[in-house]
């Protein structure tokens, strides 16, 4: 277990017993999160690896952001349309009006967002978007956004950010929740009060062989709010990223952003034809690569990067170019072989639009979180300013909202927390159990 005051870092600092908000997740959310809370406000972070191994630093094309007025509509239909209109309207709307203070708000934090010649942002366009609305940082858009974040965290007096600690249960009575309970890697129980839960805990790539997340990102979340009867929507909404980097090894498949597709590659079969628009929804070019694997018999297919030209591949793409590289292929000579996998999860624990759960004192925000802005498919780069503008929905609410009475009477029996893996293994099967029983109700 490491915990640390995050200006100082201090191995040997135990933790306290309570804090006025506890935040589950270092990612994009969880950070921006921690950030918009006053400083008078106590506040533990904490994640089941170290704290910059979240999804959020794996993001590659961008985050977006509105183009001035003239372009709402096309925005709001461009992200209605890429989720097949089973979008909540409203969060949409949220989403797209408070994108530019977002945005305004990075770059007084220091995000280095790319720039033309005349010092203006530089916009790029990926699939399913009417027109370039998408800021980038070469090809590592979320880990700039996020290191930056965390950096600024770490100068925090009140935040504190606890590692290697694992969520296992909420404390609730009466529908309120009133902490959680969290263990380390040798199985050591800590319960941890506070005013306010924030979950900010990723997706549920873990959960699947082959997925573009961190392995431990495994939803367990989602687990502990089915316990707890909080209510979830949309579990079996879950994005297949057309393509990620094919290969034999094990592990966390390698994405080739969608904006590098944006900028003009091309999808070849194995006799290098193009098969399908390269700018449609992810889940319709995910769809027509299955197809189009199935046909002739193909593990892959292939993405050809060279009509980018060289300049612009090394310039914009350099972390991709350099582990195509590593794995034996020279996009800048040669099409890539490319696979869809599982990449992005819509649905989640239910909130509304300050980002409130069904149950008082818990909060959602990011991936863990459904508000319903992506419907039943993400709009590419939508996923980073989702997070951020609803994990500041979420502070205002803590800050501004009415605060919820906990009744705190009783003793809190921990001896049921002995082993880690097998309650989070019992998560885990709640959870693959649910999706099923979701697909099978919309067939």
């Amino acid at each position: 277990m490491l915990i640390y005051a995050a200006r100082k870092e201090d191995k040997s600092m135990n933790m306290k017993e309570y804090y006025d908000v506890i935040i589950v997740g270092t990612g994009a959310a969880g950070l921006y999160c921690a950030l918009n809370l006053p400083e008078r406000k106590k506040v533990l972070l904490l994640t089941k690896q170290k704290a910059d191994q979240s999804d959020s630093f794996l993001a590659q094309g961008g985050i977006c952001m509105l183009r001035g007025e003239g372009d709402y509509n096309d925005y709001f239909q461009d992200t209605m349309r890429a989720g097949h209109f089973e979008n909540d309207e409203k969060a949409v709307e949220l989403m797209i009006r408070s994108s530019n203070s977002i945005i305004r708000d990075l770059v007084r934090r220091h995000v280095d967002f790319a720039r033309d010649a005349q010092g203006n942002l530089a916009f790029t366009r990926e699939g399913a978007h009417s027109q370039p609305r998408i800021l980038f940082h070469e090809d590592e858009t979320g880990k700039q956004i996020t290191q930056t974040l965390l950096d600024e965290v770490k100068t925090k007096d009140n935040i504190k950010i606890c590692e290697y600690m694992t969520m296992v249960d909420l404390i609730v009575k009466d529908n309120v929740c009133g902490g959680i309970i969290i263990m380390d890697e040798k199985n050591e129980v800590y319960p941890v009060r506070a005013k306010h839960v924030v979950l900010a805990c990723g997706g549920l790539g873990g959960l699947y062989q082959n997925s573009t997340n961190f392995p431990h990102i495994t939803g367990d979340a989602l687990g502990i709010a089915m316990k707890h009867q909080i209510v979830l929507e949309h579990l079996d909404y879950i994005q297949i990223h057309p393509t990620t980097l094919y290969s034999k090894k094990p592990g966390r498949r390698f994405l080739v952003s969608e904006s590098v597709r944006g900028e003009g590659a091309l999808l070849l079969n194995k006799n290098g034809q193009r098969f399908t628009d390269e700018l449609q929804p992810r889940d319709t070019v995910s769809k027509a690569i299955f197809a189009q694997m199935e046909k002739e018999g193909s593990h892959c297919v292939w993405e050809d990067m060279r009509p980018l030209g060289k300049d612009t591949i090394l310039k914009h793409f350099p972390n991709i170019y350099q582990h195509c590289l590593d794995e034996g292929y020279d996009p800048c000579k040669e099409p890539i072989p490319v696979v869809p996998a599982q990449h992005y999860f819509m649905g989640g624990i239910k909130v509304d639009l300050g980002s409130r759960t069904s149950m008082k004192g818990l909060y959602a925000c990011g991936e863990t979180s459904c508000n319903g802005v992506h419907g039943k498919n993400r709009l590419a780069s939508n996923s980073l300013l989702e997070s951020l503008v609803f994990a500041r929905r979420a502070a205002d609410d803590i800050m501004f909202g009415e605060e919820p009475e906990f009744d705190a009477s009783g003793r809190l029996d921990c001896s049921r927390y002995e082993d880690r893996d097998a309650i989070l293994g019992e998560y885990h099967k709640a959870v693959r159990s649910e999706i099923e029983r979701m697909k099978k109700s919309h067939e």
